[in-house]
């Protein structure tokens, strides 16, 4: 894979996921940053430009890879603000989580995600499901005419 040089935004509070997430990405030559936020409020003060955050250029990521289960604000209420500012509800989010839950997968889809993937506990299972997020989200799927918004 490779970069196109725009920003992945990874909002994961399990360091174990990160770590996973980023050697996964890491292993297939995929160069875009990737910004970690720990948690939703982190996760939102990245897209506002708040905070630790405040001084960042323009431009949004191009993807957004949200886990559910975070503390402070999680990964529902997160996709719920994104999805409903007209600015922001344009970039792709995928939830990569572990949960299963019949009622997750359907409110993710209700607020307006774009792919839910439940991640793979074997770390092989995880790097290749990382890798097709990648290939398709990164390098295949085409975001719209608004790209110079995009960092």
């Amino acid at each position: 894979m490779e970069s196109n040089g725009r920003t992945i935004l990874l909002a994961e509070d399990n360091p174990l996921d990160i770590e996973l997430t980023l050697a996964a990405f890491q292993e297939h030559g995929l160069t875009n940053e990737i910004v970690v936020a720990r948690d939703g409020v982190e996760a939102l003060d990245y897209l506002y430009r708040r905070n630790q955050y405040a001084g960042q250029p323009a431009g949004h990521p191009l993807l957004i890879l949200l886990d559910l289960k975070m503390p402070r604000v999680d990964g529902l209420e997160v996709l719920r603000q994104i999805k409903q500012d007209p600015d922001l509800r344009v970039i792709p989010i995928v939830m990569l989580t572990s949960s299963r839950e019949e009622q997750d997968i359907v409110e993710s889809y209700n607020l307006g995600a774009n792919a839910y993937v439940v991640k793979p506990v074997a770390f092989e299972a995880f790097v290749g499901v990382v890798k097709q997020i990648g290939l398709f989200w990164i390098l295949i799927n085409e975001p719209p005419a608004r790209r110079g918004t995009y960092a």
